[in-house]
Order: C-alpha cells, then structure tokens, then sequence
C-alpha cells in the first residue's frame, strides 16, 4: 500500500501529554495507567444505541470499503490499535515497531445486522492463514485480529469455531482474537480513501491479489 501514497503529504499527529506533577501519588498514576493510553480496554462513548466493533485484516482502506458495502453498517474508520505508542501516526506505525495493527472501527446499528454477524462477514474479507500479513502487505500491522470487548468475546470465538469447522481449506487459521483496546483514528487522508482516491484504490487492490486470493479461498461468499 506504501507506495501509493508516496506523493501524499503525511499528516502527523500531536503525541505530547500532559506533564505529570511529581507531586501526583503513585497510586493515582497507577490508575491512569489503566483507564488511558494505548492498552487502556476499549470503551464505546456512543448514546445514539449504534454499536462497534474493531477488527484488523491487512490494508485498512480494503477494510473500510469491504464493512461498508454492508446493510446496518454505519461507517467503518481507518486507525490503529494494539500498540505501545500513544497517538501513533502512519509513518510510525508503518515502521512495524510499534505493536499497532492497521485495523478498522464498524460503527453499526444492532437492529439491523449483529455483531455475530459481522465477525462471520469478516473471516470471508481475509486470508485467515497468513501469519506473516495481508495480500501483498507483510508485517506487524499488517496482521489480521479480532478485537473483542468482554461482552463480544463470546460470540466471536463462536464465530471462530464455526468457520475452524466449516472453512473449505486445509490450512491452519492463525487470525487471533485479542481485547479490545485503544482505538486511534487514522489521518484525514486515509478515511474513505477508497471514494476519494477510487482509481489509486481499484490499482492497489487489483495489483495485491486481494480478491483473487480470497477467492482461492473462499470461493464465492
């Protein structure tokens, strides 16, 4: 996917926090540790009753346009998740040095599609075999994971054991399914890249085998 984008300006993003008070109790900082930063558990702020999900399968631009072709799918965001950096940017993730996954936020109406729903979709928009990355992608932020809430879990590891029995292929399913943490939106740039920049994405897309593989795969879905 990198070299795409070469004639793109990268957008970096602020990565400074607040100075913490040498006065502040170590208890207090302890509690912080837990409730922010970039393995804080993933909490939905929502109040408009639409539900997320997160999920990782290589480009994170595949992701987004695969999630929204979907009935009951709101929108899907391009971001980061599952690393060590707070408020990492793609230059930084790209390096695969920093833990983070290129990964997706669904943002979906449960009334309309659940969420078991959803992670059955997703093992068929990826190649659950691949250790090493995504399509023509490699690399840690490549991978692909499902990122589960405590409340999620249940369901996609149901959701795992299906497709473990039923998958029309001999090899092995490496995807793993992690906790949810903290999500960070990608750049501007990034979001709905596969509208704004439809001709660059159709490139990419067709140059990596994505759909020729998956249909190897899968066959028809």
């Amino acid at each position: 996917m990198k070299y795409l984008i070469t004639a793109i300006s990268l957008i970096s993003l602020a990565a400074c926090a607040p100075a913490q008070s040498s006065e502040t109790p170590a208890s207090d900082a302890a509690m912080v540790a837990q409730t922010t930063g970039p393995q804080a558990p993933f909490k939905s702020v929502r109040t408009d009753g639409l539900e997320e999900m997160i999920v990782a399968g290589g480009c994170f631009w595949c992701v987004e346009s695969d999630f929204e072709k979907l009935e009951g799918v709101r929108e899907a965001i391009s971001g980061y998740t599952g690393g060590t950096l707070d408020n990492p940017t793609y230059k930084k993730v790209g390096t695969n040095r920093t833990g983070h996954f290129e990964a997706a936020k669904i943002i979906y109406d449960p009334a309309v599609i659940s969420y078991r729903e959803l992670v059955d979709y997703y093992w068929k928009t990826i190649d659950p075999t691949d250790s090493r990355g995504q399509f023509c992608d490699k690399g840690e932020s490549y991978l692909s994971a499902i990122f589960t809430t405590p409340e999620q879990r249940a369901d996609a590891e149901a959701s795992l054991a299906q497709i473990k029995a039923t998958k029309p292929f001999s090899a092995d399913i490496v995807t793993p399914i992690l906790p949810a943490v903290t999500f960070y939106d990608a750049e501007d740039y990034h979001q709905d890249y596969y509208k704004t920049n439809a001709l660059q994405y159709k490139y990419y897309r067709n140059g990596c085998g994505r759909d020729r593989t998956l249909a190897k795969l899968w066959g028809d879905k």
